[in-house]
């Protein structure tokens, strides 16, 4: 029994080793593979055509040059869905809980747009800085509040994916606790608390799909601002 309700939190390790990894890596053996033949299955046509649909409607505002990140997008976006689906299965861990891990993934493919603008379309990128027709004065002061608005992107698309994620399995470990107490003193309010737990859940499996899209779609919005 967990001590307290951030343990779940806590990245799990086996013989001091962080299966941190493993969490990651053991998500890509859910998905199929496609074959030589002709027809496919079912499920992998299924797959081609959401693929196709999220990259299509994903990279559809974006400069064609740019499409060469529709590779990045869809497994980022196939990761973050499966990780965040994963965590909702009881004995599980949420990898994208973790705030270091959510940075890990943010800053370099921010860093990654910011450095194809500078490349590109180095006076339109750092055009961005001042807005037009800003009184001379406050042009020092706009450029450092832009500055670090640019710079604070990142850290905005990690937090957003964490506290999501970290709030949902709070409020359903909270509800699931009351659910097991009431249950032996008041049964009906037992059952009324695990109905609200059931919606609930079907609520979180919405926003661990709707934060994977936001988490790639604001990095769409990044790129296509700098090309």
């Amino acid at each position: 029994m967990n001590l307290s309700f951030f343990d779940q939190f806590m990245s799990p390790s086996l013989m001091n080793i962080p299966l941190l990894a493993l969490a990651l890596t053991l998500p890509w053996l859910l998905f199929p593979s496609l074959t030589s033949r002709w027809l496919n299955n079912r499920l992998v046509t299924l797959q081609t055509w959401f693929i196709g649909q999220f990259t299509s409607q994903l990279l559809s505002p974006i400069n064609p040059k740019m499409h060469k990140w529709a590779m990045i997008f869809c497994s980022l976006m196939l990761l973050l869905m499966t990780l965040n689906l994963l965590g909702l299965l009881p004995y599980t861990f949420t990898p994208t809980t973790q705030l270091s891990l959510n940075l890990g993934l943010a800053i370099p493919l921010w860093l990654a747009t910011v450095l194809v603008g500078m490349i590109n379309q180095p006076t339109t990128s750092l055009g961005h800085l001042l807005p037009e027709g800003t009184p001379t004065p406050l042009i020092p002061m706009l450029i450092i509040i832009e500055t670090i608005s640019l710079m604070i992107r990142p850290v905005a698309l990690a937090v957003r994916l964490t506290a999501n994620l970290t709030a949902g399995h709070l409020l359903m470990q909270l509800i699931a606790t009351a659910a097991f107490v009431l249950v032996n003193t008041m049964p009906m309010v037992a059952m009324l608390t695990s109905l609200v737990l059931l919606l609930l859940t079907l609520l979180e499996v919405a926003v661990a799909l709707i934060q994977a899209y936001v988490f790639v779609l604001l990095l769409s919005l990044y790129l296509q601002e700098n090309t």
